[in-house]
C-alpha cells in the first residue's frame, strides 16, 4: 500500500540512515586511499630493504661456510631473486664473480665499480652499518632509472651488491593506488544500495507504528501491529506488541471512561428535573386514564344493569373493556420506561456497535406489520457504520419511529431509513410519506401525552409517549434528534456519536467495545 508522506516530516529515516551509511562508507574509503597514498610507498620500501638485508645474510652465511657455488644456495638465492626482482653479484678482491643471479653480472660489477671509484653516490642513504649500506642511487651512466642498491663486504676479500629497480616499485605503488580507489568507489556505492534496501526492512515496521500511533492520537484503535519476523520477536515486534496492549487499554478505558462521563450528566440534571417530572407525570397520568376508566366504568355498569340480554352484545360490551384495559396495561408501561429513563434509574451502558446491522434487525423484527399494512420499506445502506451508544436504548429508539411511521403511513405507503455522515457525528433518518405535520406542532411532539391527531392517535392506540421515550432516551446520551416536513411525508432523525472524544472534554471515559 503506498504511503502518503506525513508533511511534517521533513527528512525520511531511511534516507538518513542510508545517508549516515554512506557517509561512513565514504570516509573509510577515503582514509584507506589517503592512508595508501601517504604510508604504502613507504611500506612497499621498507619491504624490499628487509628483502636486501635477508639477501645480505643468506650470502654472508653461505660466503662464511664456502658454499656459494653450492646448488641448494643457488636455487634458493634465484628464487629468492625472481621472486622480489632482485640481481645479485658477490666478487673477490682481484673482481671475479663468485656468484650472481640471472643475466645482467657484468653491469652489477660496473655499477657497483662506478660506486666504489667513480664517486657515483648515493641519493639517499637508507641504512648503513659496518657490513654494507643500502642506499637509493640514480643510475646515470645508463640512464636507467632509480634503485635500491645494497653494497658492502662479506669479508676482507669478498665484495657484495645487490639491487632493485625502483620504477617497477613505483609502477606497484601506483597500481595499487589506482586499484584501490576503483575498490572504494565500487563498495560505496554497492555499499550505498544493500544498505537502502537492508534500512527499509528496519524502517518499514516503524512507519507502520507511526502510523498506527497516529490513528490512536484520532482514537481510532481498530488498526494492529502485525509481527514481522515468525520465528523470533525482535525489538521492533516487542515495540508493536506493547503498542497493540496500550491501544487496547486505551479503548476500555475511554468506555468506561464514556459510561462514567454520562452517568455524571445524569446526576447533575436529575436533581432540577425531579419534581417537575412529578407533577407533570400526574396531571397526565390522570388526564390520559379518565378516558379509558370511564369507558371501563359504563360498559361494566351496563353488564350489571343488563342492559342488553343477547350474548351478542355482552361480548361487545367485554371486548371493549379488555381492549381498554390493554390500553391503560400498555400506557403504565410506557410510562414506566419514561419514568425511568428520566429519573435516571436506568443505566445507560457506552459501547460501540455497527448501527446498520441494527437497523436491518428492527426492520426484519417488524416484518409481519410491515406486510400486513403492505408498506414497502427501503434501506440501502450496506458498509458498516459505528457509533457509540447504548445499543438496547437505540434499538428502542428505532422501534418508536419505525411504529410512528407505520401507523401514521399515507400516499404511496413508504418507508425509507438512510444514514447521513457527518463531522464526528452520524445522523439516522426515519421517513415515510403521508401528511405533513403542522408547523405549530412540530416543537411539541416531544412532550408526552401531545398527539397531533386525537382521533387518528386514538385509532391505533397510541398515547402520545413513544417520541417521549426518544427524547428521554436521546437526552440520556446527550445526543440530538428532530423531525422535519417535506413535501410528501415526515422524516424523523437521530444523531449519534461516531467520535469517542466528542462532547467530553471535561471528563475521561471507559468504553465498551464489541
Amino acid at each position: 500500500m503506498f504511503r502518503k508522506k506525513d508533511k511534517s516530516v521533513k527528512h525520511s529515516l531511511r534516507m538518513e540512515m542510508t545517508a549516515t551509511f554512506l557517509a561512513l562508507l565514504a570516509v573509510t574509503a577515503f582514509a584507506s586511499l589517503a592512508a595508501n597514498v601517504l604510508f604504502l610507498n613507504s611500506i612497499y620500501l621498507n619491504r624490499k630493504e628487509n628483502v636486501l638485508k635477508s639477501a645480505y645474510v643468506m650470502i654472508s652465511e653461505a660466503n662464511e661456510d664456502g658454499c656459494l657455488d653450492d646448488e641448494d644456495f643457488t636455487k634458493e638465492m634465484e628464487k629468492l631473486a625472481s621472486r622480489n626482482n632482485i640481481s645479485a653479484i658477490v666478487l673477490s678482491a682481484s673482481g671475479a664473480s663468485l656468484f650472481s643471479t640471472g643475466a645482467g653480472s657484468d653491469i652489477l660489477r660496473s655499477h657497483l665499480q662506478s660506486i666504489l671509484f667513480s664517486g657515483d653516490g648515493a641519493e639517499e642513504i637508507l641504512y648503513q652499518n659496518d657490513s654494507y649500506s643500502i642506499e637509493k642511487v640514480d643510475d646515470h651512466m645508463r640512464d636507467t632509472g632509480e634503485y635500491l642498491v645494497l653494497y658492502g663486504n662479506l669479508d676482507a676479500d669478498t665484495m657484495v651488491m645487490m639491487r632493485v629497480a625502483m620504477e617497477s616499485l613505483n609502477d606497484s605503488v601506483s597500481v595499487s593506488l589506482q586499484f584501490t580507489a576503483m575498490i572504494s568507489v565500487l563498495c560505496t556505492i554497492i555499499g550505498g544500495l544493500i544498505i537502502f534496501f537492508v534500512t527499509g526492512s528496519i524502517t518499514k515496521p516503524l512507519l507502520e507504528m507511526t502510523d498506527i500511533s497516529k490513528s490512536m492520537a484520532e482514537l481510532d484503535f481498530d488498526v494492529k501491529y502485525k509481527k514481522k519476523s515468525k520465528d523470533n520477536k525482535n525489538e521492533l515486534d516487542l515495540l508493536g506488541q506493547h503498542l497493540n496492549e496500550l491501544a487496547f487499554a486505551l479503548e476500555h478505558s475511554i468506555s468506561d471512561l464514556k459510561t462514567a462521563n454520562n452517568e455524571m450528566k445524569l446526576d447533575i440534571d436529575r436533581k432540577e428535573q425531579i419534581e417537575m417530572m412529578r407533577t407533570d407525570f400526574l396531571s397526565n397520568v390522570s388526564h390520559e386514564l379518565k378516558t379509558p376508566l370511564a369507558l371501563i366504568q359504563g360498559y361494566a355498569e351496563g353488564l350489571k344493569d343488563s342492559v342488553n340480554d343477547d350474548s351478542e352484545s355482552r361480548d361487545f360490551y367485554c371486548d371493549v373493556i379488555i381492549d381498554e384495559a390493554d390500553k391503560m396495561n400498555k400506557m403504565v408501561k410506557k410510562l414506566l420506561t419514561l419514568n425511568q429513563l428520566e429519573f435516571g434509574v436506568n443505566e445507560i451502558t457506552m459501547e460501540r456497535f455497527n448501527v446498520t446491522e441494527l437497523i436491518s434487525s428492527v426492520v426484519s423484527s417488524m416484518g409481519i406489520m410491515l406486510e400486513k399494512e403492505e408498506i414497502a420499506v427501503e434501506f440501502a445502506q450496506n458498509t458498516p457504520v459505528d457509533v457509540w451508544a447504548d445499543e438496547y436504548k437505540i434499538e428502542e429508539v428505532l422501534t418508536n419511529y419505525m411504529s410512528n411511521a407505520i401507523h401514521h403511513i399515507g400516499g404511496e405507503k413508504q418507508i425509507r431509513i438512510w444514514i447521513t455522515p457527518k463531522e464526528d457525528v452520524a445522523r439516522i433518518s426515519v421517513f415515510n410519506t403521508g401528511t405533513p405535520i403542522p408547523d405549530e406542532d412540530l416543537a411539541r411532539l416531544w412532550e408526552k401525552f401531545y398527539k397531533v391527531d386525537k382521533s387518528h392517535s386514538r385509532q391505533y392506540g397510541g398515547h402520545g409517549i413513544g417520541l417521549s421515550i426518544v427524547k428521554a432516551i436521546m437526552d440520556a446520551l446527550h445526543q440530538a434528534c428532530g423531525v422535519e416536513n417535506h413535501e410528501d411525508g415526515v422524516e424523523f432523525w437521530f444523531e449519534l456519536d461516531t467520535s469517542v472524544g466528542r462532547g467530553f472534554a471535561d471528563t475521561s471515559i471507559t468504553v465498551n467495545p464489541n
